[in-house]
C-alpha cells in the first residue's frame, strides 16, 4: 500500500474514528475534533476541508489497509478453510488494536451523511464480499463447503456472524476478548459450512 496519509491526518482521522464512537455522527464536528486534537479548527482545515473529507479519508485508509492484509491472506497456500481462519483473525487482531475504526464496521449512521461516504462503505464492502466469494467458491470446489447452501447466502451467514460480534463488542465497551471470541464464533461458523 503507498500510504499517502500523513502522520498528522492519521491522528485526526483516530480522533474522528473515536469522537464517532463515543457520540456518534451528529458528535463529530470539527469543533470537537479540534478540541479532542487540542488544535484550533482552523488548524484541521490545513488537512481537510471538511466532516465529509475527514470520514472518506478514514474510510479509504481503512479500506487500503484491509486490502493489503487480506490480499496477502488469500494469495499463500492453504485451504479455503484456513484462508477464511486466518482473514477474520487478522480483522479480529486490527480492531482489537484499533477500536477507532470499528465504526466503519458499525456504519448505519454514516449511509445517511453524503453519497461520497456511501461509496467509501460499499468500496470496502465490495472487496470483502468479492473476496470471501471466491475463498468460498474454492472451497467448494475442493469439497471443504458444503454445495447445498449457495454461495451468496455462506457469505451473508460468515460476514453476519462477523458483524454480530464487532457489535457485541462495541456494546460490551470493548470489554470482550475480541480476538479469542471473535475466532471462536467463526470457527463455529466455519463449522455451519463444512461438509
Amino acid at each position: 500500500m503507498v500510504d499517502t496519509t500523513s502522520k498528522r491526518q492519521q491522528e485526526i482521522i483516530a480522533s474522528a474514528g473515536k469522537l464517532l464512537m463515543e457520540k456518534g455522527i451528529k458528535g463529530l464536528t470539527t469543533k470537537n475534533l479540534a478540541q479532542e486534537m487540542a488544535f484550533s479548527e482552523s488548524a484541521l482545515y490545513r488537512h481537510f476541508k471538511n466532516k465529509e473529507d475527514i470520514i472518506v479519508l478514514l474510510l479509504n485508509y481503512l479500506g487500503s489497509n484491509i486490502k493489503e492484509r487480506l490480499d496477502v491472506i488469500f494469495e499463500k497456500e492453504g485451504t479455503s478453510e484456513e484462508k477464511l481462519k486466518k482473514l477474520f483473525s487478522s480483522q479480529f487482531q486490527f480492531f482489537s488494536n484499533n477500536p477507532h475504526f470499528v465504526v466503519a464496521i458499525l456504519s448505519e449512521g454514516l449511509f445517511d451523511e453524503s453519497e461520497k461516504i456511501n461509496q467509501s462503505i460499499m468500496k470496502i464492502i465490495d472487496y470483502k464480499i468479492q473476496l470471501i466469494t471466491k475463498i468460498i467458491e474454492v472451497g467448494k470446489e475442493n469439497n471443504e463447503f458444503t454445495n447445498t447452501i449457495e454461495t451468496q447466502e455462506l457469505v451473508h451467514l460468515i460476514m453476519g456472524s462477523f458483524r454480530m460480534m464487532m457489535l457485541k463488542w462495541k456494546f460490551s465497551k470493548f470489554e470482550i476478548d475480541l480476538i479469542n471470541q471473535g475466532n471462536k464464533i467463526m470457527n463455529t461458523t466455519l463449522k455451519l459450512m463444512s461438509k
